[in-house]
């Protein structure tokens, strides 16, 4: 019997398996605040910095050239984005497939903590995505940070351009967590962690920062 995770997986493998080739060239028009997050990190030489659902790859690539010595891992239930995201890092880090609501971090990537997780446009595609924050608050190393970007509510767009967009995100099976603040503020006090929670521009985008 298909379980839930390996029903998303397959759809995600289905999504991207054509949009693989050219996924970071269309989405850095439209996923903004993506740069704005990694400039942020202020990760030190020796920090493990993870990222669930890492997709491509692209994302640590700038983590690497924007903190340089830190060591790299990545996540994703895609099996198709781990090709790409592979191909672009190389031996530059540790990548692995697995489910972000659910990973065994010394089984999949060799070690238990990370100083610095990330989570980019990926609770928006992931159906149990309150989970995959719990476990992601779950991965922090002592003095760590878990660093979240996402669609906001777009409030402040015009309605027509609101609907168009909200309508085009739909069809690749990506809904904004408009609640996301209220749930980062639950996972903060679950594990004992600080929260900021950031509006974007219009509301287009949102952050969160849950520090240990």
């Amino acid at each position: 019997m298909a379980t839930a995770s390996s029903n998303h997986a397959a759809l995600m493998d289905r999504v991207y398996r054509w949009q693989r080739p050219i996924y970071d060239l269309t989405r850095k028009y439209y996923l903004f605040g993506r740069d704005r997050l990694i400039r942020e990190l202020d990760a030190r030489p020796g920090m493990a910095v993870l990222e669930i659902g890492c997709g491509t790859g692209r994302n640590l690539a700038q983590v690497a050239k924007t903190w340089p010595g830190v060591r790299l891992h990545g996540l994703d239930i895609s099996s198709e984005m781990l090709r790409s995201a592979r191909k672009q890092l190389g031996h530059a880090g540790t990548l692995a497939l697995g489910d972000a609501t659910r990973f065994d971090a010394r089984a999949l990537l060799g070690r238990d903590g990370f100083e610095r997780v990330m989570l980019s446009y990926a609770v928006s595609m992931i159906p149990n995505w309150e989970a995959a924050l719990e476990q992601a608050a779950a991965t922090l190393a002592p003095g760590g940070s878990l660093h979240v970007v996402d669609f906001g509510d777009c409030s402040g767009l015009p309605g027509p351009l609101r609907r168009l967009l909200l309508g085009w995100l739909a069809r690749f099976h990506v809904t904004p967590r408009t609640d996301l603040g209220t749930v980062a503020a639950r996972v903060a006090r679950d594990h004992g962690l600080g929260l900021e929670h950031r509006r974007g521009p219009l509301g287009y985008y949102q952050m969160a920062r849950l520090s240990r």
